[in-house]
């Protein structure tokens, strides 16, 4: 056996055998003590702050009706987890520190193939991105998940803030392992072990549009809460959700558009949470809030108030 694959043959051994031994000793998200309604800041609020970043997730904690933090994470080359959204950095909103443009030539970066050192080369919060006018502009860096929860912890704390809750999706899908992101396994033991050394797994939900890795986090962490994310093409009752998955989520997140009464009624009737995302603007707010979800996911978290 090679070294090399004898020290992934160790790191493996030890993100379980570290992350079973503390989650043991956690208290799981339950429904007595998860928000009544979990109003989310989607990416930290990306309508209003740059997304994914340690100052939106501030920004978020600033309004006291807001209880979630609501984030993505990738895999870096070097197997640090990172708060960040897309496979790639997306010239949308990235560019250099020195605010130099991506050129053209370099806009397939993908986050697996950087190291953690690589990305700090880069700013996610100068560049004015079009798609959100309102958001506030600053030289931001993606942050390690461990950093952006540290920060979030300490914020909270400042604030005289009860301590956050963390939705925290897993940007994976089929047929992109190696590519995009490692392995359903890899990636959950990696996050698993920073929510587990940071002690927020009673406050923490792991999200997936990917079934997989919700699935083997159910299996392996059960203690550690799931969200089922499905977009607006999927139409799907709650009796076909818990077959596909063989478990039952603690949280059914669909896209605002499916949801209606009968929608709500079905995936209550199976014990599942009902949150919707992304909803974005009053009205839309106000008609979910109507049919009586357990929270919204939303890129204006001003709206929630």
């Amino acid at each position: 056996m090679k070294l090399k694959n004898i020290s992934l043959l160790g790191l493996s051994l030890l993100i379980g055998f570290s992350s079973c031994n503390s989650i043991r000793n956690l208290t799981a998200v339950t429904a007595d003590n998860f928000p009544t309604f979990s109003a989310e800041a989607h990416r930290g609020g990306r309508g209003l702050n740059p997304e994914n970043s340690i100052i939106a997730m501030k920004a978020a904690i600033d309004m006291d009706y807001i209880t979630t933090l609501e984030m993505d994470c990738h895999i870096t080359k070097d197997k640090r987890v990172v708060v960040y959204h897309d496979h790639y950095l997306n010239p949308k909103f990235v560019t250099y520190s020195d605010g130099k443009e991506i050129p053209s030539e370099k806009k397939n970066i993908f986050i697996y193939n950087l190291n953690y050192s690589e990305l700090q080369k880069y700013d996610i919060g100068s560049k004015v991105y079009a798609d959100f006018p309102q958001q506030h502009k600053t030289p931001t860096k993606v942050a390690l998940l461990s950093e952006l929860i540290d920060s979030a912890e300490a914020h909270a704390a400042k604030k005289g803030r009860k301590p956050m809750f963390y939705n925290i999706e897993t940007k994976s899908k089929e047929g992109a392992d190696g590519k995009y992101h490692p392995a359903p396994k890899e990636f959950v033991d990696l996050m698993v072990q920073v929510i587990t050394e940071k002690g927020i797994g009673p406050r923490t939900v792991i999200q997936s549009f990917d079934k997989r890795t919700i699935q083997y986090l159910h299996k392996t962490y059960p203690q550690l809460k799931t969200s089922f994310l499905i977009d607006a093409s999927k139409k799907t009752t709650a009796k076909e959700v818990v077959q596909e998955l063989g478990f039952t989520p603690f949280i059914i997140s669909p896209n605002y558009k499916l949801v209606t009464k009968a929608f709500v009624k079905d995936f209550r009737s199976y014990g599942m949470k009902v949150i919707p995302w992304t909803a974005n603007d009053a009205k839309q707010i106000k008609a979910l809030k109507a049919l009586k979800v357990d929270g919204i996911i939303t890129d204006y978290p001003n709206l929630l108030k």
